[in-house]
């Protein structure tokens, strides 16, 4: 028998005692409230009104009867609005506290998928614990120049599949034994479950299917990067990241030459999306690529100085993360330019594999540090030194912390911290948009600035979702939809066109404009001319009635 076919029970990380698992469970719990209470929640904020008003309308289908394929269109490829709203009818609760409630179970599985890649990596329970707190502290970090969060401080289909992809992953990394009677017939413990002898592929198999049915792009990401995890457990993994490599440039060269010809609209709809190109990433923002890339890196070299099971693992775990990254800068540098005649590789944005690369870079950082700062105390006889580098840790977890906490309120300056449902938002914006659902009819069809989301104070608080009404295409976030969905593309540009400048332009150029789109109200700074009757204004934002 090959020596590696015998695996002795040194090599095999010791189960935690039930209490430990109750104690972690305790941890983890806390460290959900504490993340929410640092990072913030908006539901209605940027993709998440996307998101929540497909919910509403699943809930009641005859809200947004204009322009309905936009909140309409995503939902034929997730599970999203038909759970929430499932829970709403079988709770009895409101869709914001639904919400709520899908937002702090998704903060508490996302943390307990962490930790269970940390225990198959990282031995030490300090650095465990301190790994999910530098989590915490990054959980809005921007992933490069994605225009993803490395998790939301808003409820949206990324929000269940992340940490079931991350499930997934923890699961990847286990030994897969080969399927046979034997294998099946005995249960044992792992992680305080019980589970078939068959190991781990099972169990990651549904996390992926799981994560798929919420966001199906993300998901077949994480399946790219679990093939690519256990391909580095092969001897020969540098030849199997070549084919893999190959493989995959030449699915996106098949994609690129098969994709269909795209008319001006939708590439308007596309170059719309900046961050699809690389070419107009800022300088940062590229950094943000390569220096995850370049952590890992190093993070490898250090788990290689030691040859134990778990490091590794921890080993593997570096290599497939650059692997995959590589492979995402490379398919985007050869296929989604600006010029190119088809942008459907850039539509399927590889780059946002990085989200995963974020989080395990993250997690193994973290624990990294700690453990480092902890084998140095050891070696340390001063008590000024001792209590040094005990407590270092913790300021600059603290440090990053407020940092991240005030970066939040810089970019949600007008809101509350915390929208929580029994909260009046103090937004005016949002304030206007919930004066228009409690005084204007359910069939009205509403113009805003095509860019309105990106008006300071207004924190990318979404109309459709707060105001329950309908509203032409605006720039921002349905021309994200109509990038995605070409079907859209026309109709959004219609509509965007007709709503640049709303507040400057005179009441002759809105009318012209507007009225031909059936539109009958629309939302105006305040300090806009109009002779058209405004009903409510509250400094900032007023609503305006157009004649019929």
């Amino acid at each position: 028998m090959h020596p590696a076919a015998v695996r002795s029970p040194a090599t095999v990380p010791a189960q935690p005692a039930p209490w430990q698992n109750s104690l972690w469970l305790v941890l983890i719990t806390a460290l959900a409230l504490f993340t929410l209470l640092l990072q913030g929640y908006h539901p209605l904020a940027e993709d998440g009104g996307l998101y929540v008003a497909g919910v509403q309308y699943t809930l009641d289908p005859a809200l947004f009867p204009h322009y309905t394929l936009f909140v309409t269109e995503h939902l034929h490829f997730s599970v999203f609005a038909p759970t929430l709203a499932f829970l709403v009818h079988l709770t009895h609760l409101s869709l914001a506290w639904v919400l709520l409630l899908t937002n702090l179970l998704s903060l508490w599985l996302t943390f307990i998928a962490a930790h269970k890649i940390l225990r198959r990596t990282i031995s030490n329970e300090t650095a465990q614990l301190a790994a999910l707190c530098l989590l915490a502290t990054f959980w809005t970090l921007p992933i490069a120049g994605t225009s993803l969060l490395l998790m939301d401080p808003y409820v949206t289909g990324r929000s269940l599949s992340t940490p079931l992809s991350l499930l997934a992953v923890a699961f990847a990394l286990d030994p897969w034994p080969s399927l046979n009677r034997a294998t099946l017939r005995v249960p044992h413990l792992r992680d305080g479950f019980i589970v078939a002898k068959v190991g781990s592929p099972l169990p990651c198999a549904l996390c992926l299917i799981l994560a798929a049915l919420f966001h199906p792009l993300m998901a077949a990401y994480a399946f790219g990067f679990i093939l690519i995890l256990r391909l580095t457990r092969l001897r020969q993994r540098h030849l199997a990241y070549a084919l893999l490599t190959l493989s995959a440039l030449a699915l996106a060269a098949v994609l690129h030459a098969l994709a269909p010809h795209e008319s001006p609209a939708i590439i308007a709809a596309e170059m719309s999306r900046y961050y699809w190109f690389l070419s107009q990433w800022q300088w940062f923002e590229l950094l943000g690529l390569a220096g995850p890339l370049a952590v890992l890196a190093m993070l490898l070299r250090h788990f290689r100085k030691q040859s134990t099971t778990l490091n590794n693992t921890a080993a593997n775990l570096c290599r497939a993360n650059i692997a995959i990254g590589c492979i995402a800068i490379l398919i985007v540098l050869f296929f989604a330019h600006e010029s190119s005649p088809t942008h459907l590789v850039a539509r399927m944005q590889p780059l946002r594999v990085f989200l995963l690369i974020y989080a395990i870079m993250t997690l193994l950082l973290g624990a990294t540090l700690t453990q480092l700062a902890l084998e140095a105390r050891q070696r340390q006889r001063s008590n000024t030194a001792h209590l040094a580098l005990a407590t270092l840790p913790v300021l600059i977890l603290l440090a990053l912390a407020a940092t991240m906490f005030t970066v939040q309120r810089n970019t949600f300056p007008a809101s509350n911290h915390l929208e929580l449902p029994w909260l009046t938002p103090r937004n005016p914006w949002s304030r206007a948009f919930l004066w228009a659902r409690d005084n204007t009819p359910n069939d009205a069809l509403f113009a805003l600035d095509a860019k309105y989301v990106n008006e300071d104070g207004e924190d990318a608080q979404t109309f459709r979702a707060t105001a329950l009404r309908s509203a032409l295409p605006d720039f921002s976030k349905d021309g994200g939809e109509a990038a995605i969905t070409p079907a859209l593309a026309e109709q959004w540009q219609q509509g965007a066109t007709a709503q640049i400048n709303l507040s400057t332009e005179s009441d002759n150029l809105r009318d012209a404009r507007l009225l031909p789109l059936g539109v009958t109200w629309m939302v105006l700074h305040s300090t806009a001319s109009t002779a058209h009757p405004c009903p409510y204004n509250n400094g900032t934002i007023k609503v305006c009635r157009l004649a019929p």
